[in-house]
């Protein structure tokens, strides 16, 4: 597969071992690299040379990882990949709630990490007005515009928070969404009443697009933190 020619990384860690083996794979597969040491310098580096992505470990030696996401945030839609030996539930949902785009734990394979920068560059490449109004995965297909849902071209029939759903899933594809994610947008300011039917309507959607083989393979679980609605192999 062909990555993003020239697309610009910013790696952010205090080790420098796992600095060197990051930019050297990233590079050697076309990449510009920089990087930063602490938070700070990853600051400064993105506002300086504007990144296509960051890379970024949670335990830095001048703040918190979670803080650089924060007001990096604040400044652009830059997409944030975590890399961190922090593999607790509670570090993951609020890197994610916060922005990140992706988390990865401590030690990963160099392939995973490649495949993690590839989709969160797709993700950017997409144009401003957004997804196509007709999204195909396999047997399944989502009509946008006319609200419609087809497995092998029979229509399937949801109930409004269902394609809230769907719908939502289908427009964030292969990133993570955590819980409240999904409360906030399908719910809105009612979501903290909601949190107890979050998993139920997601095994209602499951169920009705489980006619499917390929649907069943697309809408996965992250446990502890949300779900991921997976395009690869579509």
């Amino acid at each position: 597969m062909t990555e993003p020619s020239g697309a610009r990384v910013l790696v952010v860690d205090d080790e420098p071992a796992i600095l060197r083996v990051v930019q050297t794979n990233l590079s050697g597969h076309g990449f510009r690299v920089d990087t930063a040491a602490t938070g700070q310098e990853a600051l400064e580096a993105a506002g300086r040379v504007r990144p296509d992505l960051v890379l970024l470990d949670l335990g830095l030696p001048d703040m918190d990882g979670v803080d650089v996401i924060r007001l990096i945030r604040e400044r652009a839609a830059t997409p944030i990949v975590v890399l961190s030996a922090r593999g607790a539930e509670h570090d993951k949902v609020a890197a994610l709630d916060l922005g990140a785009d992706d988390y990865l734990t401590k030690p990963f394979g160099v392939n995973e990490l490649l495949a993690r920068v590839r989709v969160a560059l797709r993700h950017t490449a997409r144009p401003a007005t957004g997804v196509d109004p007709i999204i195909r995965l396999g047997d399944i297909e989502v009509d946008l515009e006319r609200r419609r849902v087809t497995s092998s071209g029979e229509p399937l029939h949801l109930t409004p928070t269902e394609w809230d759903l769907l719908k939502l899933f289908v427009t964030s594809p292969d990133k993570v969404l955590t819980d409240t994610m999904i409360l906030r947008a399908v719910w809105g300011s009612a979501f903290p009443s909601q949190a107890h039917s979050l998993h139920v309507y997601v095994a209602r959607l499951r169920k009705k697009l489980g006619v499917s083989p390929t649907a069943r393979r697309h809408l996965l679980t992250e446990p502890g933190v949300g779900y991921r609605f997976v395009t690869e192999g579509s």
